[in-house]
C-alpha cells in the first residue's frame, strides 16, 4: 500500500531552492500585491484519460482493443474534456527481435514507421483540442512493471541514463514546433528504486533525491535542446505518491497519482496484492487494514502535493482510478472524495484509462447498468461525476 512520506514535506522549503518571505497568514504564497494565490496556478487544470496504445513493450497481433480512435478524442471533447496521456514502453517503437533480450545498442534503435503511430495519436488529440503529455512509462533502464528485460538500471548506470536522454531528445525535437498547450513530455512513470530492475516484486525504495535531480534535469535538457520552451514534468518519487523536493527549483512540473489508498483503488488486483481473493471487502469511508480511513487521510496524504504547488510548481494528477473489483458505489464515494480535493487546489487529472478496466467505457464491471454508447458500454455514473470536476 502506498504510503505518504511526511520527511518530503519537513525537507521541503529546506531542498526547493525557493522563497519564502512572501507567505500569507492563511498559509499561500503571496503575489507582489499581497494577494493570496490559488494552490496550483503553473498548469492548467487538465482533465481526461490515459491512453494504452502504446502501454505494452511488445506489440500483440490481432489484439486491437486499446487501440485509441478518432471517435475517441471527439467523445472526450464533446464530454468536455481536454487532456490525454500517452503512457509508452520505449521498445513498442524500436526495429527489434521482440523474442529475445534487448542489447545496449538496441535501444537506440528507432522505428520511424512505428513513430508515426505516436504521430497520429498527437495530431488526433491536437485536432480535437486535448492536451497530449506524452510519457515514458518504461524507460531505459527502468519500468515500474516487469513483462520486458531491462539491460541496465537508470538509476545506477550511465549508459542507460545516455539512452534515456537519447529517447527524450529525440521526442523533443520530433515535436519543437508544438506549443506547451499542445504537448508535455512526462520524463518517466512511477519512479522507484530496487536492486533487480527485471524482478517487480523485489524490495524497493525512494529514488535519491540527487539521482532523481541528475536524470530530471539532464532529461530536461536533452527535451528542451530543440525547444527552451518545452513543458516537462516528473512524476513523484516511490512510484509517484511523494513530492520531488530536490527537483523543486527546476522549471519542471511534477505529477501525483489518484491510488491512496491503494487498497481502495487496485482492491484484487493480482499485481498488487499477493492473496487478492481473500481481502476483506472495502467501505468508504471505513476500516481497511484495522485502521480508519475518510477524506481526512485523503487531505492529508496530498497536502505535500498542495504545499509543493503553493511554492509555485506545477502539480498534476496524472494517474487515478480504480480497478474494477472495487464495488461501484465504494469507488464513486471514494473518487468523489479525491476529485473534490484536487478541484478545491486547482489540481487535474487524468484517468487510468479512457476504454478499459479502470475507464469511462467497456470497463466490464459486475455491479454497473452500462448505457449503450455507438456499441461501447458507457459508466454513466462515472462520466457524472468526472463532469463535476
Amino acid at each position: 500500500m502506498i504510503k505518504n512520506n511526511p520527511l518530503n514535506r519537513r525537507n521541503f522549503l529546506k531542498h526547493a531552492g525557493v522563497a519564502t518571505s512572501l507567505v500569507g497568514l492563511a498559509g499561500g504564497p503571496l503575489s507582489a500585491a499581497g494577494m493570496l494565490l490559488p494552490a496550483q496556478t503553473k498548469l492548467p487544470r487538465w482533465r481526461g484519460f490515459n491512453l494504452l496504445d502504446l502501454f505494452s513493450p511488445e506489440p500483440r497481433p490481432g489484439n486491437h482493443q486499446n487501440k485509441t480512435t478518432e471517435d475517441d478524442f471527439r467523445w472526450m471533447r464533446d464530454w468536455g474534456f481536454d487532456f490525454v496521456r500517452l503512457p509508452m514502453a520505449y521498445p513498442r517503437y524500436l526495429d527489434i527481435d521482440y523474442s529475445r533480450k534487448i542489447t545496449p545498442d538496441e535501444v537506440y534503435k528507432i522505428d520511424e514507421k512505428k513513430v508515426e503511430e505516436v504521430d497520429r495519436l498527437v495530431m488526433l488529440a491536437n485536432k480535437y483540442h486535448l492536451h497530449m503529455s506524452l510519457n515514458l512509462h518504461r524507460a531505459p533502464g527502468y519500468c515500474v512493471n516487469s513483462g520486458f528485460h531491462e539491460p541496465y538500471n537508470l538509476w545506477k548506470d550511465q549508459d542507460a541514463q545516455d539512452a534515456f536522454n537519447f529517447h527524450w531528445n529525440f521526442w523533443g525535437n520530433r515535436y519543437k514546433d508544438l506549443t506547451n498547450e499542445q504537448v508535455s513530455f512526462d520524463l518517466v512513470n512511477e519512479p522507484g528504486m530496487r536492486e533487480d530492475m527485471n524482478d517487480q516484486h523485489s524490495k524497493r525504495s525512494s529514488v535519491p533525491g540527487d539521482v532523481y535531480r541528475k536524470v530530471a534535469l539532464n532529461a530536461s535538457k536533452a527535451i528542451r535542446k530543440a525547444n527552451p520552451n518545452h513543458l516537462v514534468i516528473a512524476d513523484g518519487n516511490d512510484t509517484g505518491s511523494s513530492v520531488i523536493p530536490e527537483i523543486a527549483d527546476l522549471d519542471i512540473a511534477q505529477s501525483c497519482r489518484g491510488y491512496f489508498p491503494h487498497y481502495i483503488s487496485h482492491y484484487k488486483a493480482p499485481w498488487a496484492f499477493k492473496d487478492p481473493d481473500n481481502l476483506p471487502d472495502p467501505k468508504w469511508p471505513g476500516m481497511i487494514d484495522g485502521r480508519y480511513y475518510s477524506k481526512k487521510d485523503l487531505e492529508d496524504f496530498y497536502q505535500p502535493w498542495i504545499d509543493l504547488a503553493k511554492q509555485g510548481v506545477g502539480v498534476h494528477c496524472g494517474e487515478c482510478g480504480c480497478w474494477i473489483k472495487t464495488p461501484h458505489d465504494v469507488f464513486l464515494a471514494w473518487f468523489g472524495d479525491v476529485l473534490n480535493i484536487l478541484t478545491e487546489n486547482n489540481i487535474g487529472w487524468g484517468l487510468w484509462n479512457f476504454r478499459g478496466e479502470f475507464g469511462l467505457l467497456d470497463s466490464n464491471r459486475e455491479d454497473v447498468a452500462y448505457e449503450d454508447w455507438h456499441g461501447h458500454q458507457l459508466d454513466r455514473k462515472l462520466l457524472t461525476l468526472l463532469q463535476k470536476h
